[in-house]
């Protein structure tokens, strides 16, 4: 099986090809590639699917950030243009739970560390948290533990 670097790369190429028709994707897929230099340039090693993947959600945290202040500016070009970048970096990434699993498993996860307070929230983040990389936004996650503990 491809690795995700190695996919990236391959899309890249792709894209390419498509000159045109691959505008956008291909800008998308060099900023997520120029990421990944950084990143295995202060490894000083190459990086495995995980990390590709904390450097895929990063991208795609930062695109959804800005979201909301173009769409107050009134900057439909730009939105337009980000919600595309959103959908590239999407593909690379593994699919997302729902939000009636993601319920389930973090109900299960406070009934399993027995935890009744607000105040242990960073307890159940800590725990779960880990197994949820890559398959659940970390704010969603939070938002659901909050309204579960109180």
């Amino acid at each position: 099986m491809m690795s995700l670097a190695d996919r990236l790369f391959e899309d890249m190429k792709k894209a390419m090809k498509d000159r045109e028709a691959g505008k956008i994707r291909l800008a998308t897929i060099r900023m997520i590639r120029a990421a990944q230099k950084d990143a295995e340039i202060a490894k000083r090693d190459g990086l495995n699917d995980d990390e590709m993947l904390a450097i895929l959600n990063r991208e795609l945290n930062k695109r959804r950030d800005v979201v909301g202040d173009y769409e107050k500016a009134n900057r439909t070009d730009d939105l337009m243009r980000l919600q595309q970048e959103i959908s590239v970096i999407q593909e690379y990434l593994p699919e997302q739970l729902e939000e009636s699993e993601l319920r389930a498993i973090i109900q299960k996860t406070i009934e399993e560390l027995q935890v009744t307070s607000p105040g242990d929230r960073g307890k159940v983040m800590k725990h779960i948290m880990p197994g949820l990389k890559g398959l659940a936004d970390g704010k969603l996650v939070k938002q659901i533990v909050n309204e579960v503990l109180q």
